[in-house]
């Protein structure tokens, strides 16, 4: 089943990723994507921290449909992170 939209949380510099979440039902599941693996989407490199929003905003149907494949093909188990680095491209 996929993945539906939820929530953004935003850019968390300690692990350079970018945080959102999207729902399995009513179950939230949390995602995060590589600044690296958000860069290549959008064919730059470098984006600054205060801009990560804005492009994850203009990638976010892509991103949210790599999310949902990566959790379709996980294992289901409780608190479980689906993350996005840049080996998940070009699938």
């Amino acid at each position: 089943m996929p993945l539906t939209r939820d929530k953004i949380i935003g850019h968390d510099l300690e692990r350079l990723a970018f945080r959102f979440t999207m729902l399995s039902g009513d179950e939230v599941v949390q995602c995060q994507i590589s600044d690296a693996a958000m860069d290549e989407l959008a064919g730059m490199q470098g984006t600054e921290s205060s801009a990560r929003q804005a492009q994850f905003l203009s990638l976010r149907e892509t991103i949210e449909r790599i999310a949902s494949d990566l959790y379709d093909e996980a294992p289901r188990f409780q608190g479980y992170v689906v993350r996005i680095f840049m080996r998940h491209l070009g699938r």
